[in-house]
């Protein structure tokens, strides 16, 4: 499993935790019952406090995407990358409702934006 942090990012460094993870998973890059390193293994790597990575895996847990086995690890649960594929076509959905509503405020034409879209892709 490889985590990357952006510590100049403004997003907290557990959600960067809970957010690589759950795209690892849609990735199929984590499958079913992967073991995630350990909470101490993991702080150690990316030079983060084990407090940080632990509510990274219990929200991770909360949401049912990993399970923790006391004394033996925390691994990936089954079913999971459906879900995250759902959401986050549903998370781009949404940021392209608010590109379609701030160009209509700024009287940007449909075919306009259609353009601008196309040569963003093409990059």
């Amino acid at each position: 499993m490889k985590i990357i942090i952006n510590n100049s990012s403004m997003v907290p460094i557990y959600t960067q935790i809970i957010q690589q993870v759950k795209s690892q998973i849609a990735s199929d890059t984590l499958k079913e019952n992967d073991a995630l390193p350990s909470v101490r293994t993991l702080s150690k790597d990316l030079n983060i406090s084990a407090l940080t990575v632990k509510k990274a895996y219990d929200e991770l847990e909360n949401e049912g995407f990993v399970v923790t086995v006391h004394g033996k690890g925390t691994y990936v649960s089954g079913n999971n990358s459906d879900y995250i594929r759902e959401n986050q076509i549903k998370e781009v959905e949404e940021d392209l409702r608010k590109t379609a509503e701030k160009a209509e405020y700024f009287d940007i034409s449909k075919d306009d934006l259609r353009e601008m879209f196309e040569m963003i892709l093409e990059e």
